[in-house]
């Protein structure tokens, strides 16, 4: 049985999309994962997929994409050959447009999450509750369509990461990484500096991570305190130096995942733009920061739409300092069970 699973949209919605991905490959002979360019990185670490394909969804990317027919063609030629598919998508996407490419293609049973009247296109409409964390919402549609859990729900990636001593000194220290990719839901750099200084004076080991266009900011953010790493690492490198980590603290971004899916605990500076009980980290002992009733919340917003970012301008370093002392002392999740 060789099944297509569909997760078109960044890095960490590939990430969460990884238990689903695990319960199709319990059964299924070949998982082939169908995802974008923003996401193809986490694609390739995902336990469970044996081949990617990349395709940039104009319903689903950010930026304006094209419609082309050329590009079209292909990805349905791409397409052909599958028993069954999976669309896994967000609450605010549909799966009806790759379902009726994969019709096109001849795939013979398609199942997605649609509010939205599906017509022909879906074999399976699941309808997952309210509010249900990312990973279960997804882990649902896959139960729904024969592909049992696996024993362990968490996040997961692939094995072995590369080694990162080189870069880090060893494990034991604290990451901060304060950059995202919507600026509503980023943590004020001046709070993110203080944070490094005050870990610093509290005996930690303190590294700043970001990618490559971050450098001004984990610069900033590193000052004299803190060891630089921005655009110093691959997404496998990024994943190892999280995994050595006592803690990580991010707002509601890609690498806040990663650090999930390597166990590692999160202080997530969360702004309440998206629902925190469907994408704070998952599986990892948690502290959740931010006011989560702040006007902006549910808006979906890119851009902080309120004066002064209070949702998140609101959390002072002092905070986020004391929440990594808790934890950073807390137990690992059990198996199977997620820490919230």
């Amino acid at each position: 049985m060789r099944v297509l699973v569909a997760r078109q949209d960044n890095l960490g919605d590939v990430l969460l999309a990884g238990p689903a991905v695990r319960a199709v490959a319990g059964r299924a002979d070949e998982v082939v994962l169908l995802c974008g360019p923003r996401g193809r990185a986490a694609a390739d670490l995902l336990p469970g997929v044996d081949r990617v394909i990349e395709w940039r969804a104009p319903w689903i990317d950010p930026d304006r994409v094209p419609v082309e027919r050329a590009s079209i063609d292909g990805l349905v030629q791409d397409l052909r050959g599958f028993d069954r598919a999976l669309i896994l998508t967000s609450f605010h996407q549909s799966p009806l447009p790759l379902a009726l490419l994969l019709r096109l293609a001849g795939t013979p049973w398609i199942g997605g999450i649609s509010e939205d009247y599906p017509g022909s296109l879906l074999d399976l409409r699941h309808r997952p509750d309210t509010d249900v964390p990312e990973p279960l919402r997804m882990l649902a549609l896959a139960e729904d369509a024969g592909f049992p859990s696996p024993a362990d729900t968490r996040l997961r990636v692939r094995d072995p990461l590369p080694d990162t001593g080189h870069l880090t000194g060893g494990p034991g220290y604290v990451v901060v990484h304060p950059g995202t990719s919507v600026p509503a839901r980023a943590w004020p750099p001046g709070h993110c500096a203080k944070a490094v200084r005050l870990l610093a004076e509290a005996g930690h080991r303190v590294a700043v991570t970001g990618h490559r266009d971050e450098k001004e900011l984990t610069a900033h953010v590193a000052g004299e305190d803190g060891l630089d790493l921005g655009g110093r690492t691959t997404l496998p490198e990024l994943a190892s130096v999280l995994a050595g980590a006592r803690a990580v603290v991010a707002g509601n971004t890609g690498p806040a995942h990663l650090a999930a899916a390597v166990g590692t605990p999160v202080v997530s500076l969360f702004a309440p733009t998206v629902p925190a009980a469907r994408w704070a980290p998952f599986g990892v002992p948690l502290a959740l920061l931010g006011d989560q009733r702040a006007p902006c919340r549910d808006s979906r917003a890119r851009e902080c739409p309120v004066d002064g970012h209070p949702c998140l301008a609101s959390v002072g370093a002092e905070e986020v300092a004391a929440a990594v002392e808790v934890v950073a002392k807390a137990p690992p999740a059990a198996e199977g069970v997620p820490a919230r």
